[in-house]
């Protein structure tokens, strides 16, 4: 399901609340203009397996839909791990050994790509299309960017740079 928390009749959170309320099992990908930190959490910590804020990638939301869907039914398929880096897809959480690493959305999206495909060189434009979307310059260094913040919250040594390619995450 795809639930916008803005409806005209009753807010999204209190359609999820009944749903869960219910047992529903159905997964709830939240796609809504609300993009603070507060809604965000309380959508996740409320049962959404997802949230996308607008604007958003066309591109991205078939991924996580197509994600939700080989999901359901196999829990183990929403934890992504290399090494002691784990991700855990429905918490949104990444965790070093026994430390939270606290991601922005963008560097969770740049991590879970990484981890999808574990030891494969991704070229920036790869990364710009399956974390940004086609929106962004290709000629924009926000790839260059990003690595760095998530080697800074994950570890230095844990994506390899790749001279005159991309990047690889070591596993």
């Amino acid at each position: 399901m795809i639930l916008d928390l803005g409806l005209p009749a009753c807010d999204g959170f209190t359609v999820l609340r009944k749903l869960r309320e219910q047992r529903v099992t159905l997964p709830v990908i939240i796609l809504t203009a609300r993009d603070s930190v507060s809604d965000v959490v309380a959508g996740l910590e409320g049962g959404a397996d997802d949230y996308i804020s607008k604007p958003f990638a066309f591109e991205e939301l078939l991924a996580r839909v197509r994600l939700r869907l080989r999901a359901e039914g196999t829990p183990e398929a929403s934890l992504l791990r290399a090494g002691d880096l784990l991700l855990d897809l429905r918490t949104r959480r990444a965790h070093v050994g026994a430390h939270v690493a606290e991601l922005s959305a963008r560097e969770f999206a740049l991590a879970e790509v990484f981890l999808r495909h574990p030891d494969q060189v991704l070229t920036r434009e790869q990364l710009l299309s399956r974390v940004w979307g086609f929106d962004y310059d290709p000629g924009s260094n926000i790839v260059d960017v990003y690595v760095r913040y998530l080697r800074r919250k994950v570890g230095a040594d844990r994506v390899e740079t790749v001279r005159g390619v991309g990047y690889r995450m070591r596993t």
